[in-house]
């Protein structure tokens, strides 16, 4: 059993994989605050938008299966906010406690910034998802808020962590081209 992950850019033919991974984590945890799984057609049509966006979109791979994933996509839809994303990272339960979390959240950081994104926000369902909080602060994510009770999942009511993290030359200059 290989224990070394492979990263490469997620391909259609990861959707189904991909589209199972999240499923579980709406179903059975607090990370998403989405309440129903999306079906594989509409997990197909975000991936598809996100890359012919411009935005990494990567898979880990371990013995030929799909691990985790991770992408980065607009933080918001205004034209101001283009240079500003967001980031998302999701592993197989089976394949937990292996770092593939902050294996895919550099990966993805990295491909962010070399694509010429200047800011990266994480959204972090639950302010007591302290692990999504460490792995963020571990790669230079800093906390600039919580918004507290803002949403209803599983019967209760959950915050949103707000962290923050520089890419490039971050507000430094000013970006070249869009």
């Amino acid at each position: 059993m290989t224990t070394t992950p492979t990263l490469r850019a997620a391909t259609k033919a990861d959707i189904p994989a991909i589209t199972a991974i999240y499923g579980a984590e709406v179903r059975n945890a607090r990370a998403s605050f989405e309440l129903d799984p999306p079906s594989e057609a509409e997990m197909r049509s975000r991936w598809k938008s996100l890359v012919d966006g411009g935005y990494p979109y990567i898979v880990a791979e371990i013995d030929g299966e799909v691990a985790g994933f991770g992408y980065c996509g607009p933080y918001r839809l205004r034209p101001a906010y283009y240079w500003t994303v967001e980031d998302s990272v999701y592993v197989d339960p089976r394949f937990r406690g292996r770092s593939l979390g902050l294996t895919l959240l550099s990966e993805v950081m990295k491909l962010a910034e070399e694509a010429g994104f200047r800011q990266a926000v994480a959204v972090i369902g639950d302010s007591a998802n302290h692990a999504s909080v460490r792995l963020h602060a571990r790669l230079g994510f800093r906390p600039v808020g919580t918004l507290q009770n803002v949403g209803y999942k599983h019967e209760r009511w959950l915050d949103t962590v707000l962290m923050q993290k520089t890419l490039g030359e971050g507000a430094e200059t000013a970006p070249k081209g869009k």
